[in-house]
């Protein structure tokens, strides 16, 4: 018997959703609230890098949120 493995093409409309999707996980991960990493993630005018740097320089999740918005 074959076996005829299907998926969806790849669509560049997806990629702003991926992005976002990444962004949102990202941050999370790095210790933001999923509330705050909402508000961080959407704003693409904030960068991702610097967000995660100020945690892992043991800023707290509020201030850098302060910092950054």
């Amino acid at each position: 018997m074959q076996t005829t493995i299907t998926a969806k093409p790849v669509s560049h409309d997806d990629e702003p959703i991926r992005v976002l999707q990444w962004r949102l996980k990202e941050l999370i991960r790095a210790g933001f609230t999923p509330t705050d990493a909402v508000v961080l993630a959407t704003r693409l005018d904030i960068d991702l890098h610097e967000a995660v740097a100020l945690l892992v320089a043991g800023c707290p999740p509020e201030t850098a949120l302060r910092i950054l918005l």
